[in-house]
């Protein structure tokens, strides 16, 4: 075999290899309007409390829950809960997370993530459904902790499969993370928390025997599960393999996604995704530092959006793919991966609109918010 010949099989290769790493060449698949009927003011979470009703459930970032039955022929949704007279909601504040307890139908217990003023601070509460009405006199206020500023708030919370709560903060916000707060383990910020709702050893709460800083000399907050991120809008586990997956807002230059283990430092403000921010250069010396498992430039998006590995059945083409978008062109995109490592990317709809949120009903669909026009959106099922 020649030189010549051999040149042209490596770039045949080469070219193959590459594209079934980063394809973006698929047939863009089709969204539709899962609920044709309603809208919905500021969409930014969706989900389910696993009690067999057959209901969802929409946060509205004003401070509203609406409800409704899992049906594309649901003509109306009920309004669950009303906070709008306790929450903050300009720019990135609101009301932003829901997460029902495990065992939500026998305790009526769930939790909310709402950000408010005066002072400016993040509340994690507890509030109880007693005869199938959220009776709002059970407020019980876990967790609260100041905000420097009104963005990076953060927001998601979602009980892990251990059965833990695991919530999402941001750095606090302004430029670059100014006070260093998502690599200060003293601070709650930039962090992803985790605590035992079914324990009061803190009063509301308790700390997992497990988490990285129980006992910590040092000053650090036991509360914490992991940290170095920036703005971790939204995040889920696997149902699967349990894998904790996180998008990451990044700061001028990458968009981030990780998976995200116990104790991790996932490098902000240090490192953007897989380059040296503050300071510019030599700043992983002890190579401590965790990269995300996929990450983009500010040419393809500004403001990723984290989703959820698919194990539905409506879309067989995407089953155990983690899907992720950017708020800001309604790209949506399919990450294959064997363990940590991504294996292909794929962008499979350009068609999403502003999205604020993914989230799963009880049979593990998956369905996608548009902040702006209020639709919750679905892939069709020819995908």
């Amino acid at each position: 075999m020649n030189i010549k010949t051999l040149t042209r099989l490596f770039s045949i290769i080469f070219s193959l290899g590459l594209l079934g790493f980063l394809s973006n060449s698929q047939q863009p698949l089709n969204l539709e309007n899962a609920f044709p009927q309603l809208t919905f003011e500021r969409p930014v979470e969706f989900t389910h409390a696993g009690d067999g009703s057959n209901r969802l459930y929409v946060i509205e970032q004003e401070g509203l829950i609406r409800v409704f039955e899992n049906s594309p022929s649901v003509k109306s949704a009920d309004v669950f809960l009303d906070l709008k007279n306790k929450v903050s909601s300009e720019g990135e504040m609101g009301l932003l997370g829901l997460a029902f307890h495990p065992n939500f139908k026998q305790n009526g217990y769930f939790y909310v993530y709402y950000t408010k003023r005066k002072p400016l601070e993040s509340i994690i509460a507890r509030y109880r459904v007693v005869s199938n009405k959220v009776d709002v006199s059970t407020e019980t206020i876990l967790l609260r902790f100041d905000q420097p500023y009104d963005n990076h708030n953060g927001g998601k919370i979602a009980f892990g499969p251990d059965g833990y709560l695991y919530i999402g903060t941001g750095d606090g916000g302004a430029w670059g993370d100014q006070h260093n707060y998502a690599q200060n383990r003293s601070s709650l910020l930039g962090k992803i928390l985790r605590i035992d709702v079914n324990q009061t050893t803190r009063g509301a709460y308790g700390i997992p025997a497990d988490n990285p800083y129980v006992g910590s000399t040092e000053g650090f907050r036991e509360e914490i599960y992991a940290y170095g991120l920036r703005n971790p809008w939204r995040f889920s586990f696997d149902t699967a393999s349990k894998q904790l997956w996180v998008g990451d807002v990044g700061q001028n230059e990458f968009e981030e996604i990780n998976i995200v283990t116990k104790g991790g430092n996932y490098g902000w403000r240090l490192k953007e995704a897989v380059r040296c921010y503050n300071p510019r250069k030599d700043c992983d010396p002890a190579l401590q530092l965790i990269d995300p498992i996929h990450h983009y430039p500010r040419t393809d998006g500004v403001s990723v959006t984290g989703g959820f590995v698919y194990r539905g059945l409506r879309a067989p083409s995407l089953r155990g793919k983690y899907l992720f978008a950017d708020y800001s062109n309604g790209n949506i995109w399919a990450l294959t991966f064997e363990g940590n490592k991504k294996t292909r990317l794929e962008l499979v709809s350009k068609e999403g609109g502003s999205v604020s949120a993914f989230g799963e009903d009880a049979q593990g669909e998956l369905y996608i918010l548009d902040h702006s026009s209020g639709k919750i959106n679905r892939f069709s099922p020819s995908n």
